[in-house]
């Protein structure tokens, strides 16, 4: 922008306004400034006003003047038709954007060079250190997983601490900025804080050494009482309500409310916090805890829901707080739970009761983990068939709150994938180890500190066998569904791999599910420093891009053990076989799901409706608030999956019939 000198005759009549400047030869403005919108304001250090041109609509229909109204400005940019009103100390060192509207705020400054958030340290996981995260504004989930987990690696974590302390070198200013289209009203103390654009800040009571990353595709709301430190803000997140942030990187679409208190933490895409607190977590993405007296500590979740009173410990108490947890995706824990550290607790599932033992039941995913007489007890596989398992698996993608069109954490929200089967598959083999060790009358079996019932476990087997049925059958058919062939030689042909990328183990990478030699390249190219954050980046969305094509790799590794031949040997009547066993597997767990979901309808469920009537008025009011068994939508989408996929399963045979040697 083009900026000129005040005229002395605009000099004279904004000092008739009460307005005055240290030197007004240091104040500079638009070409076609107005000074009838600049009352009462003193300006000091070097300061550019853009032009006054338009009406604002504050909240409520007030509309008023673009200007600057009882304000002190130092060192200050101000963009075209801002609206400065009411500040009560001073504004310093800061661009202010386009159509932006500051009122009633105490003092909005930076003081001397900061990098506004990037490059502080979050001892994530572990309130002694060891684990100490550096964050920035294009942190991802899955890079944050390298920099937590993989200690053992400490050239390839020096490299990416060098990439992210230059990322943060190049965001060091001693000016600070305030984007286009942001409102600012009726805040505290705002200093060293970059705010993007459109972002709004309501009553905020202080923000301190931050980055708010917001935009006009995503948003930020900050609320009343607000108080922030130290952090980095992602575009879509809102907080509110009294809301304690200190040490932070708060990941896109995350939503903080109702007193909430984070310190240490890490938190990715789509998480809530609602009256509790965390301290020194990695929230992966989905991690949900809405409930006032649950707390969070030195541990890493993902799609994790955390009920009312969950704890944990960390606490040897002679050396500090050393100890910490993994609950893998989708782990649930009930009201009151409490886990002692360190424990792992396998992928998919539910925490029930007080668990003092050091519980690891990472290689039985999908399990029951209750508390018996102080006693924990492992039922294998329950959760596969249970309807809350399902339905948060659908609802999932459906609560994505990212807008942003540059998302930067890559979610696979599959439940089945190689990362969950290959757990199967080894939980499988756990569980008949433990019966060729101890034998098969054994009546309660010893694993990993936990117990394990005879029925309990002959369960579980039959349970993971249905699940690697099901998965390694959707993967065959989907595979075969995306060409056309005729014969043997053409189906062999469709079956060979992309490529030999995706056999061998898979892990979780805090959202995004890759092969380990993938990412065992990835981590090796960093380590050798030829990558930037960049290179990093656009690594893990390929990963993420090529999950399907890395999934048949695996999955045909797996079956191939099951033919007992490779795919170039393979007979049609394995194919055959395989289809049907997928296809039982399929009606089996749907029919479990069918019938965990009637128990919701049950007359114990119908207990407390139709309070002052009989059984039949108790069963209408049921009725009337949850629906029928019959016309639930999610019990109907079960018996449409069913019929859907039985006819899928018979025109897949019906074509391998027609098949031609």
């Amino acid at each position: 922008m083009n900026y000129r000198s005040l005229t002395a005759q605009e000099i004279a009549q904004m000092e008739a306004q009460g307005c005055s400047a240290t030197n007004w030869a240091d104040v500079q403005v638009a070409q076609d400034f107005d000074v009838q919108y600049v009352h009462h304001t003193r300006f000091s250090g070097h300061n550019q006003i853009g032009a006054f041109r338009r009406e604002i609509e504050l909240p409520g229909g007030l509309k008023i003047h673009s200007g600057i109204y009882n304000a002190t400005l130092h060192n200050c940019e101000v963009g075209d038709d801002a609206h400065l009103y009411n500040i009560h100390n001073y504004i310093a060192n800061y661009h202010i954007g386009c159509n932006t509207c500051i009122e009633n705020v105490n003092a909005l400054l930076v003081d001397g060079k900061t990098t506004f958030g990037n490059g502080v340290r979050v001892p994530v996981m572990n309130e002694g250190g060891g684990r100490e995260i550096p964050i920035f504004n294009e942190l991802s989930a899955s890079l944050a997983y390298i920099l937590t987990l993989y200690r053992h690696r400490p050239e390839m974590i020096h490299e990416v601490e060098k990439l992210i302390d230059a990322y943060a070198e190049e965001h060091a200013s001693d000016h600070g900025y305030i984007g286009d289209n942001v409102r600012i009203l009726n805040c505290g103390s705002i200093k060293n804080v970059h705010v993007g654009d459109y972002a709004e800040l309501t009553g905020v009571s202080r923000l301190k050494n931050g980055t708010i990353n917001s935009n006009q595709a995503a948003p930020v709301r900050l609320g009343s009482g607000v108080k922030c430190a130290n952090f980095i803000i992602a575009s879509g997140v809102e907080i509110g309500d009294s809301t304690l942030v200190d040490k932070c990187f708060v990941g896109q679409g995350c939503i903080f409310d109702k007193h909430y208190s984070a310190g240490e933490s890490l938190f990715f895409s789509n998480c809530q916090g609602m009256h509790g607190e965390a301290c020194a977590i990695f929230a992966g993405p989905y991690t949900v805890t809405h409930h006032k007296s649950t707390l969070l500590i030195a541990g890493m979740f993902s799609f994790l829901n955390a009920g009312s009173g969950s704890n944990q410990s960390n606490h040897m108490y002679k050396l500090g707080p050393i100890h910490q947890g993994i609950a893998e995706r989708g782990a649930k824990t009930t009201s009151d739970s409490y886990l002692l550290w360190p424990s792992k607790i396998g992928a998919f599932s539910l925490v029930m009761g007080r668990h003092t033992h050091h519980a690891d039941t990472s290689d039985l995913p999908f399990s029951y983990l209750i508390e018996n007489q102080s006693e924990s007890f492992l039922v294998p596989g329950a959760n596969l068939r249970t309807v809350g398992t399902i339905r948060d698996a659908q609802k999932w993608p459906k609560r994505d709150n990212r807008k942003d069109p540059h998302k930067l954490d890559q979610i696979n929200f599959n439940l089945l994938s190689p990362y969950t089967v290959q757990k199967m598959w080894r939980g499988r083999e756990v569980l008949n180890e433990l019966v060729a060790l101890s034998g098969e009358n054994t009546e309660v079996y010893g694993y990993r500190n936990c117990k394990i019932r005879n029925t309990s476990l002959k369960h579980g087997v039959e349970l993971y066998t249905i699940g690697i049925q099901k998965f390694l059958g959707n993967s065959l058919i989907s595979r075969m569904t995306q060409s056309e062939w005729k014969t043997m030689d053409e189906l062999r042909a469709v079956l060979r791999p992309d490529s030999e990328a995706g056999k061998g183990d898979w892990v979780d990478m805090a959202g995004l599910i890759a092969p380990r030699s993938e990412v065992t390249k990835l981590l090796n190219d960093i380590e050798a420093g030829a990558l930037t954050l960049a290179d990093i980046q656009a690594r893990l969305e390929t990963m993420h891009a090529n999950y399907y094509s890395y999934e048949w790799s695996w999955a045909l590794e797996k079956l191939e053990q099951v033919w007992g031949c490779s795919v170039e040997k393979v007979s049609l009547e394995q194919l055959k076989k395989t289809v049907e066993e997928w296809k039982e597997a399929v009606v089996n767990l749907d029919k479990m799901v069918y019938n965990d979901a009637r128990k919701e309808f049950d007359l114990n469920s119908q207990t407390g409706f139709g309070v002052d009537g009989d059984r039949h008025q108790a069963q209408a009011d049921f009725e009337e608030v949850r629906g029928s068994f019959e016309s639930n939508s999610f019990v109907k989408a079960v018996l449409e999956h069913i019929e859907k996929k039985s006819n899928l399963g018979n025109k897949v045979l019906e074509k391998l019939n027609d098949v031609r040697g």
